[in-house]
């Protein structure tokens, strides 16, 4: 496992993280077995950044990775393991409206609620990195839910704070950047969603901002898995990500990709990974872990030589501009 900083933070981590999301849930049937058995496989790998949610499996997610922390401890581990957790804003529209207001949807009785409930989950008195687990641009001038997580941080109760950019507009985080509000970010970066290269990447790393690279296999695309007759659960969210003739044009699109990897060696989801991990700005890749073997496979992929800068450039031309699937087609 190869170790990068975390922007400008005391902390190196693992250039593979884990990304915990589906040991919670919503990616269709998943055992606490096999979510713990993944957990300690990908520690063991030299994995040590874990990125979880409070909405993910409705702090299932956060209470596994809390009895693994328990068991290492335990068993005499002295391994540093950083433990990333987000708090969603009050129920509402996702991402918020421009017409929220920030102290309704992340008031401070609300996130310190949240913030109480997320160190029980994890069985700590300190959570590594809190961020918010989305936003909007209307809040950017007057940011109070991030001064009060600066109050929260010096009380002890979180360590950095950061941000999970809204899909929508990823680029809302850039002034936050700027500001200094925020120590890390969440982004989604893809061989198909590369527009954080445009100029979100760039400024976190003057900035020294830690960048947490999420969807790197594009919820499963860019892993080669899919083909025109994979079928997902009702309660697998993906049923409705790549619903109408969405999983077809991915296909297609990714296969575009593989005919531009032949006789490079790599495979489609060591390639998906290797690229996120050429840009200098990105700190950790997080892709969800489910079992021992995702768990060797992801982070085998840390020890594979750098991809070669002339196949990055290749690569780049399978951008793909399709807007955001979340709001329509």
């Amino acid at each position: 496992m190869q170790f990068r900083p975390f922007g400008k933070h005391d902390f190196n981590c693992s250039e593979i993280g884990f990304g915990a999301w589906a040991i919670g849930g919503s990616w269709g049937v998943q055992s606490d077995h096999d979510s713990l058995a993944a957990l300690h496989h990908a520690l063991d790998l030299g994995v040590n950044f874990i990125d979880t949610a409070a909405g993910y499996g409705n702090g299932r997610s956060e209470k596994l990775i809390g009895q693994i922390l328990r068991e290492r401890a335990e068993a005499g581990k002295s391994e540093r393991i950083f433990v990333a957790t987000k708090t969603p804003p009050s129920p509402g529209a996702w991402p918020p409206s421009p017409y929220d207001r920030a102290d309704d949807r992340y008031s401070e009785t609300y996130v310190r609620d949240s913030v109480a409930e997320r160190l029980a989950n994890l069985g700590t008195d300190k959570i590594d990195l809190l961020q918010l687990h989305t936003w909007t641009r209307a809040w950017n001038r007057n940011p109070t839910p991030f001064k009060l997580l600066r109050q929260l941080q010096r009380e002890g109760l979180i360590g950095l704070i950061g941000i999970s950019t809204p899909e929508q507009d990823q680029n809302s985080v850039i002034d936050l950047m700027k500001d200094g509000w925020v120590d890390a970010v969440q982004v989604i970066y893809n061989l198909f969603e590369q527009e954080p290269a445009a100029e979100l990447l760039d400024v976190a790393k003057e900035c020294g901002v830690g960048v947490i690279v999420r969807v790197a296999f594009d919820e499963g695309a860019l892993t080669g898995k899919f083909t025109p007759d994979t079928k997902f659960a009702s309660d697998d969210f993906r049923a409705q990500y790549f619903a109408g003739d969405r999983l077809h044009r991915v296909i297609a699109h990714a296969n575009e990709i593989r005919r531009d990897l032949a006789g490079t060696g790599y495979t489609l989801p060591q390639a998906a990974l290797k690229w996120v991990l050429a840009h200098p700005a990105v700190s950790t890749v997080i892709p969800g872990i489910r079992n021992i073997a995702q768990a060797e496979a992801n982070c085998g992929v840390s020890d594979l030589p750098a991809m070669p800068e002339a196949l990055v450039h290749r690569l780049r031309r399978h951008n793909w501009r399709r807007g955001v699937w979340y709001g329509g087609k």
